[in-house]
């Protein structure tokens, strides 16, 4: 699954480079996102592999840092991302005319860099909280990865500084980006139902269905890891820590590999580019 997501995604930003006809803002965006997964993947996965194969899995307390910071970061960033990708789907579907003045280069770069720049600010704070925090116990991480939920149950202090700037990190980088998405296509599906055919309809809608399908599976994902209430019942805790484990191992390993496979399926333009990819590189070899 991870050479499938580093391979995945390595095509889908060598294609989106390689094709002027992909030189969109669209494309733009799907290239971060690209990029990002496999950023996120790197940051976990082979530290994962390898405790496969040793026998005692430890991970130095610098490295657990870094790794919490990158994890953590992507996700951030992934979630303004993909708002500012909902916001180039609704100029394009809604203001086609506007949409060549609006979306260009001296705005779309900006848009994508604001969104590592936003993702990284507010987790090298959340993770420089979390580093100053004294460690006293057997300091044996409950989960796969050094996850910053998990790393805070280990510590020996009073977390509320913690769990209060947590919170306020995910209402503005969960909940506003959520309800900006979710603005952005009911703008989209009321425009669509106007379109009097059924083909004009169906085109489209196909310049969003891939984007809405990845939205659905990431902000589902994300929102059940770090937007339910906790258990205070210990069996219910034990429970909820499994379902935490297995949700943050289908956002870092499943997302990732889904997300160049739904673009290249339920996109037109990409699948093509692809494709075209591919039958060069035959003729050549």
């Amino acid at each position: 699954m991870y050479l499938v997501t580093l391979l995945g995604n390595g095509v889908l930003i060598l294609v989106t480079i390689l094709d002027s006809r992909l030189h969109k803002p669209m494309y733009f965006f799907l290239r971060n996102l690209s990029f990002l997964d496999i950023c996120y993947t790197a940051s976990s996965v082979p530290l994962i592999l390898d405790s496969f194969l040793t026998p005692r899995k430890t991970i130095p307390f610098s490295a657990c840092a870094v790794q919490m910071f990158l994890s953590f970061a992507m996700g951030a960033t992934e979630c303004v991302l993909l708002g500012m990708m909902a916001f180039d789907r609704y100029m394009a579907t809604c203001n086609p005319l506007r949409y060549p003045e609006v979306m260009i280069k001296a705005a779309y770069v900006p848009m994508a860099a604001s969104s590592w720049a936003a993702g990284s600010t507010t987790v090298m704070m959340q993770t420089s909280l979390a580093m100053q925090l004294p460690f006293c116990g057997d300091n044996v991480i409950n989960h796969f990865t050094c996850e910053i939920l998990a790393i805070l149950k280990l510590a020996c202090a009073d977390i509320s500084i913690n769990i209060i700037s947590m919170a306020v990190a995910n209402v503005i980088f969960l909940g506003v980006p959520v309800l900006f998405i979710f603005f952005s296509y009911v703008f989209i599906i009321a425009t669509i139902l106007r379109i009097p055919s059924a083909e004009g309809r169906k085109k489209t809608f196909s310049t969003c269905s891939a984007h809405l399908t990845v939205v659905l599976i990431f902000y589902r994902t994300i929102l059940f890891m770090y937007g339910k209430p906790k258990s205070k019942d210990p069996l219910g805790a034990d429970k909820q820590d499994l379902a935490d484990k297995l949700t943050s191992l289908f956002y870092g390993v499943v997302t990732p590999m889904l997300n160049p496979i739904i673009y290249s399926l339920t996109n037109k333009e990409a699948k093509a580019a692809v494709r075209n990819l591919v039958t060069q590189k035959r003729f050549t070899q």
